[in-house]
């Protein structure tokens, strides 16, 4: 392992030119465009200087997109662990986890969702609802243009010609603009509409109310009946509206973390137990190499089931190149975290089997998020979200011995895949929280 004080240079053989190459996302020949080199080896903070410019790596191979010509642009986004908080649909995740492992229950509905494309990190597969704290590295006017472009294309499908000005119901690029300017986080943009004559709502009638708010109401009435004076336990200094629970309860009430949700404590008898182990892929650990061939054959069926790649495509050496090389230098710096930056597999162990692997590279200012693979037997898991979780977790574990280490890079966002674009047009009108960042060349 390299020393801190003796770290070897950068060694990268740079391919002038862009390539051209078959797209594996809207499958066009010659469609993908991109800037290209072979990095022999590298160290973590080059990378690092590297990820945050827009580039990526695919086993050795480290590319960029040429944002303005390929076919398929491919923006940088990443997560703030430590202001995330968990949705309800996160929750969901967690919970049907917590279930399986402590009684064996096996939640009805659909599984996950199949994954988004053949070659990026299927750590978001399933729930594009991680997104929610994202800072995206683009250029702003380009994606908001592509976001337009959508709602267009979706009228005409429908048979509608899109109106002058309707595009801005949804999204108002200027104003988002002028926040993302400002490195502040943007609301909700969608803009309600004024109701057309005869059409509005009916202004003599009370506004509708949820269900949940009207049964709160006649709880807290029927208690101030019971006690007129307002002397009911639970309640609140004069000129406050009263608790409907006792101070206790409230206090309890308080959302839980994300640690808290995942680290629940499992009964003496559960039915399973999970265990995640962070092994260094490069170079090799001796645990990395114990557990390799088997680590080998979870890859090998997910390509074949998840992917329908033919038996003889992901073998040995292809996952190897693949998910195994990396030019990353092991570092161990002392002010660094436990387990040194580099490469890494986060493995899953179920009852003494591997059933999902999380491949890593853990950077100075981040946690980078580079594929995923899991045993399709065990979909119903929603692996694919409940991986990210936990990599948000550790990026957060991480940062309390490092404090620089504070982001969770997901990889590409790529706007123009099917199965990505109606999950980012709902976050993008609901919750569309992103922080601009220049776009740098090459």
């Amino acid at each position: 392992m390299a020393s801190w004080a003796a770290l070897s240079p950068s060694i990268v053989e740079y391919f002038e030119g862009e390539d051209s190459y078959r797209c594996g996302y809207c499958k066009n020949e010659s469609g993908s465009r991109s800037n290209g080199m072979w990095a022999h080896s590298m160290t973590v903070q080059d990378y690092q200087d590297l990820i945050d410019r827009g580039w990526r790596r695919s086993g050795k191979y480290v590319y960029k997109p040429v944002m303005n010509q390929t076919c398929c642009p491919q923006y940088t986004i990443r997560c703030r662990p430590l202001q995330f908080q968990p949705s309800k649909s996160h929750k969901k995740v967690l919970k049907k986890m917590l279930k399986f492992l402590a009684k064996g229950e096996i939640s009805k509905g659909n599984y996950e969702d199949d994954p988004m494309e053949p070659t990026m990190e299927d750590t978001v597969a399933g729930d594009f609802g991680l997104i929610n704290k994202l800072d995206i590295q683009c250029d702003l006017k380009t994606l908001s243009g592509d976001l337009t472009e959508s709602f267009d294309s979706e009228e005409k499908k429908k048979g509608k010609s899109p109106k002058k000005g309707e595009s801005n119901e949804f999204i108002q690029s200027q104003d988002i603009e002028e926040k993302l300017g400002s490195g502040e986080p943007s609301h909700p943009v969608k803009m309600p509409m004024a109701p057309k004559p005869g059409k509005g709502a009916d202004l003599s009638k009370p506004p509708c109310r949820k269900a949940k708010e009207i049964r709160k109401e006649r709880k807290r009435l029927k208690l101030m009946q019971q006690n007129p004076a307002g002397e009911l336990e639970g309640f609140q200094a004069q000129g406050e509206p009263p608790s409907l629970l006792p101070p206790k309860a409230n206090k309890s009430n308080q959302p839980k973390s994300l640690e808290d949700l995942i680290f629940e404590s499992l009964p003496e008898n559960a039915s399973h137990k999970l265990e995640v182990r962070v092994v260094r892929s490069s170079p090799p650990s001796s645990q990395f190499k114990a557990t390799f061939q088997e680590s080998y054959q979870v890859y090998k069926r997910y390509q074949m089931v998840i992917h329908k790649d033919p038996p003889d495509k992901p073998t040995v050496s292809q996952f190897t190149r693949f998910l195994c090389s990396s030019p990353l230098e092991a570092e161990n710096p002392p002010n660094g975290p436990d387990c040194g930056y580099g490469s890494f597999h986060q493995q899953y162990w179920l009852d003494g089997r591997i059933i999902a692997v999380g491949v890593i590279d853990i950077l100075p200012y981040c946690v980078s998020s580079v594929y995923l693979y899991y045993d399709p037997d065990y979909s119903f898991l929603s692996l694919g979200v409940y991986s990210a979780l936990r990599e948000i977790a550790f990026t957060r574990q991480l940062h309390q011995k490092t404090s620089q280490l504070s982001y969770y890079y997901m990889g590409f966002y790529i706007h123009s895949c099917p199965k990505m674009k109606y999950k980012w047009m709902k976050v993008a009108v609901k919750t569309l929280t992103v922080c601009r960042c220049s776009t740098r060349k090459p």
